[in-house]
This record gives C-alpha cells, sequence and structure tokens, in this order.
C-alpha cells in the first residue's frame, strides 16, 4: 500500500483495534508488524508442544472483551468467532480442602448450594453480582473509555460513584474481610487481582479484582474457540474488509518527523512509507520515544516520562500437554475454565514479598487455564492442554536459563499438592521465562504481559506519563496505542480504539 492515511506500527490487539476503527472510518491503514509468522502480538496461539495440542501464547480468557464497547462495536462474532464458556468461570482451592468459585449468574442452575467459601458468603456474593449486572454497561464504558468519560459517570450517579470508588481504592485485603467471612471467600478477589502486580495489601488493589471477579459473575472467563488466534485472525479479517493492509516481518526501525510532525516511517531494509493523516504506536513508550524517534528531538519532559514508567512483574508461564484432565481434588476445579491457586490472604501477601525482593517465589500463586475442557478442538481426541503462569522477577543473578527447568517443576509440584497423579498425564512442556517472552514479542518487556505496572500511580491521567493521557504523543500526528495508555492490560482492545478516536478527532476522514 502507498502513501496510507494511517500506519500503526505492531499488530497487537489494540494495535489492530485501532486499525480497524480507522478503516471502518474511511481511512487507507497499513499495519506493519516485525514478526515473521503471525500477526496478533501476546494474542496468539501455536502447536507449542506436541501436533494437535493448540496453545496460547499469551493471553487465554477474555472477560474484558466481553465487557468492552471495541469488542461490542466491531461485532467480532459476524467473522466466525465463537466464544465458549465453562460450567465454571473460576475456582480458587487450597490445600485445607476449602474452595471457592465464580459462577455466571445466568449459570447459577448448575452449581446449587453454596459455592463461594460458605452459604454465608454464597448469599453475599449474589447480591453483589447481581447489583453489579444492574450498572455494568455505564461502569465498563466509564472504566476503559478515554479519561474522563464523564457521561456513563453520571449515569452511575453520585452516590454510587462515591461508593465505588471508595472500594477502589482499598486494599483487596480490607475489601475482602469486610464483605465475606471465610477465608476461602476472602482469598478470591485479591488472588484475581494478581493477574497483574498488585498484592492483596497494595493500596487501590480492590480495583481489578472486583473487576476481574465481578465481571466473572455476568460474562465469565470465555475463550475463543479453535485459539486466542481467533480473535486476532478475526480483527485482521476486519481490517482487510474496509481496504486495509497487514505486513509481516516488517520491523519499524525509525518513526519519521518533518516539523515537529509524524509523516511516516522507515522499516529495517531502509524503505520509507508516508502517512498522510497519522502513525499509531502499539509499543511500549520507551520503544517510540526513546528508540524510534531521533532523541535529540524528543522533549526532555517526554523522555523523562518515558524512563519513568515501570514495567510489571515478569511472567513465568507453562504449557502442558496431557494425556487426560487434571485429577483436582476439588469437584469444582474439575469443571472449571479457570484455576486460581493460593492458599490465603498471608500467601498472597508473601508471594507479594518474595517476587518484590527478587526472590522466586517458594509457593507460587498461580492462574491455570483448562482450555481445552470448553473446546476439544485445542487437543486430541481423550487428551488435554494445560496453561499455568505466575509472576516472577524479571531477571534472575545467574540468569533465568540457569532456574527455568527447576522452577517449572516446583510449579508441577504446586499443582501436584491440589491434583495427586498430574505429573503422570504430562507428555510434554513449554517453558516461558521473561527473558524468552520478551525475545518472542517485544512489547513484553521483562515478561510484563500487562504493558507496565498497575499501580495507582501508573494509571488514569498518570498512563504512560502526564499530560500525555490521551494518546497524543509530543509529535503532532504521532500517538500511542498500546497498553501502556489508559485503560491499561487487558485484552479489551480499548487503548487502540480510543487512540483510533483521537486520531479521527483530530483528523477527520474528509480532510
Amino acid at each position: 500500500m502507498r502513501d496510507p492515511d494511517a500506519i500503526v506500527i505492531g499488530s497487537g490487539p489494540n494495535g489492530l483495534v485501532a486499525a480497524a476503527r480507522l478503516a471502518r472510518a474511511g481511512y487507507r491503514v497499513l499495519v506493519l508488524e516485525a514478526n515473521p509468522r503471525r500477526p496478533g502480538g501476546a494474542v496468539g496461539s501455536e502447536e507449542a508442544t506436541l501436533p494437535g495440542f493448540i496453545h496460547d501464547f499469551g493471553a487465554g480468557f477474555f472477560p474484558l472483551a466481553q465487557v468492552s464497547p471495541a469488542f461490542r462495536e466491531l461485532r467480532l462474532e459476524k467473522t466466525g468467532l465463537r466464544w465458549l464458556h465453562g460450567a465454571i468461570e473460576s475456582c480458587h482451592p487450597a490445600l485445607d480442602g476449602s474452595s471457592a468459585s465464580i459462577v455466571r449468574l445466568s449459570n447459577r442452575a448448575v452449581t446449587p448450594g453454596s459455592y463461594f467459601g460458605s452459604e454465608r458468603d454464597t448469599s453475599d456474593w449474589e447480591r453483589l453480582a447481581h447489583e453489579h449486572a444492574h450498572y455494568e454497561q455505564s461502569l465498563f464504558r466509564a472504566l476503559l473509555g478515554p479519561f474522563p468519560s464523564l457521561r456513563p459517570l453520571l449515569e452511575l450517579g453520585p452516590l454510587r460513584l462515591l461508593r465505588i470508588a471508595a472500594w477502589f481504592v482499598a486494599s483487596g485485603r480490607s475489601l475482602s474481610k469486610r464483605w465475606f467471612h471465610s477465608e476461602a471467600a476472602r482469598r478470591v478477589l485479591p488472588g484475581l487481582a494478581l493477574h497483574g502486580d498488585l498484592g492483596p495489601d497494595d493500596f487501590a488493589s480492590a480495583a481489578m479484582g472486583y473487576v476481574l471477579g465481578l465481571s466473572a459473575s455476568t460474562v465469565g472467563f470465555p475463550v475463543p474457540e479453535g485459539g486466542a488466534q481467533q480473535i486476532t485472525n478475526a480483527l485482521v479479517t476486519l481490517i482487510e474488509r474496509h481496504g486495509g493492509q497487514i505486513r509481516l516481518n516488517a520491523r519499524v526501525s525509525e518513526v519519521i518527523v518533518r516539523a515537529g510532525t509524524a509523516v511516516g516511517v522507515r522499516v529495517a531494509n531502509q524503505e520509507e512509507i508516508t502517512a498522510r493523516q497519522a502513525v499509531l504506536a502499539d509499543t511500549s513508550p520507551q520503544a517510540l520515544l526513546l528508540q524510534l524517534l531521533d532523541k535529540a528531538g524528543v522533549p526532555g519532559w517526554a523522555q523523562r516520562g518515558a524512563r519513568r514508567f515501570r514495567a510489571g512483574w515478569g511472567t513465568f508461564k507453562v504449557d502442558w500437554a496431557l494425556s487426560g484432565a487434571v485429577p483436582w481434588r476439588d469437584e469444582s476445579a474439575r469443571r472449571s475454565a479457570t484455576v486460581h491457586v493460593g492458599e490465603s490472604l498471608d500467601d498472597l501477601a508473601r508471594f507479594t514479598r518474595e517476587v518484590r525482593s527478587g526472590k522466586l517465589p517458594t509457593q507460587p500463586y498461580l492462574v491455570i487455564g483448562q482450555q481445552s475442557l470448553l473446546d476439544p478442538s485445542r487437543a486430541p481426541r481423550g487428551a488435554h492442554t494445560l496453561y499455568g503462569y505466575t509472576h516472577v522477577p524479571s531477571q534472575l543473578p545467574q540468569g533465568w536459563d540457569a532456574d527455568a527447568e527447576h522452577f517449572a517443576d516446583v510449579v508441577e509440584e504446586r499443582i501436584a499438592g491440589l491434583a495427586p497423579g498430574f505429573r503422570s498425564l504430562i507428555q510434554a512442556r513449554r517453558i516461558l521465562h521473561p527473558g524468552q517472552l520478551e525475545v518472542t514479542d517485544e512489547n513484553l518487556v521483562g515478561g510484563d504481559l500487562g504493558g507496565g505496572s498497575g499501580a495507582w500511580n501508573q494509571q488514569l491521567m498518570f498512563r504512560p506519563f502526564f499530560p500525555s493521557f490521551r494518546y497524543r504523543m509530543p509529535f503532532r500526528r504521532l500517538y500511542l496505542c498500546s497498553s501502556s495508555t489508559h485503560p491499561g492490560g487487558g485484552a479489551h482492545g480499548m487503548c487502540g480504539w480510543n487512540a483510533a478516536g483521537r486520531v479521527l478527532r483530530d483528523h477527520p476522514p474528509a480532510e
């Protein structure tokens, strides 16, 4: 494509969503992706262990895609994308035999009786879930839209808004202890917050736990049939339907700026491509401002902001090919899309301290995905895939290669404690430590899956840094659209959607 209206650097979910929105609006869009094999970044699938076993590379479950205005507007299901659900969305078992689960309100009949730690906690949870369902759409439009999104905030009303704000600024521990009585119930929301880098005692860590937990009660933790790559394929289909183009093996080496305006890019083979209206970067702020631009022309305040922007924790991920389903002791875990492994609030706090101190966790908190229970196409008949990750320091004194195999054994023993016989089912495994994740996808800086720390001081107007929180970068027609912008990590596409909206307001298609 010659002289496109917009160039998008990177084809992660936010880059593709931005491209899809611009293409639908009439822009001629070119997406440049360095990966020579596939688009999608962390949203992809591959036969990583044995033939016939399809594993998700990064994101494996997509609750926020179900509440995302971007995905609802793009209607990816019309391209053939199909979502699948488990009987139970999330199970949280412990070695002492206690357990709590999240079930969609619409699927409540499959789990009669108490399922959220105790009878009293189940009743309290369902009351919260029904209340959340009434205002969920307004809440997520407020949380995921450009900051500040005033109309959905007004829809919530001042009293409800103040109540939610009080919940969100609390620590996960304090809110869970206020709401629930059993240890099993209390560990659920703080455990979900550890999808990011927020421990149970952190200021405002309750927000992420609430968002993931309460959305699981309405839309669940669904998976796309055939693997996460199907989401990427659906977005590519939409872009191409509207005249856009995706180029693989096209590494951008420079964003070209003339007279204070981004006018195009240079790819690694020195080819120059002109962008008539905008350049959007689905990259980290450091990559854009400190590597792709001539630093001599980047304002000092922007360089300092990019350097201050912190990555989240590293991620250690294992994919397994199994000869059968995981033999969990807990019956609910055998029917659950996801299993979250943590013993108690204190156990989650200990895990947080160990990772932050640069140590390998001795009893790692685990996020486990059982995609093949929902989607038999992921594995040969009778066999299963398993997906699991934990958080770790991005770097170790001796380097990750020296410890990766041993730590994978620790992870397996952790699962085997809750599922005796698990290790006998393993046919193959693939390990991805933080360094390998970053080599595979440069946006996963230090193995961070979230595009930057989720701490309160990197949210809202501080993401990626003030005053560049509304996607414009310090040159005309240059925009950042990655998960390093508001509203942050999670495969919801809203960073790209919001950035594309900013472009369309700045440079309408008729211009």
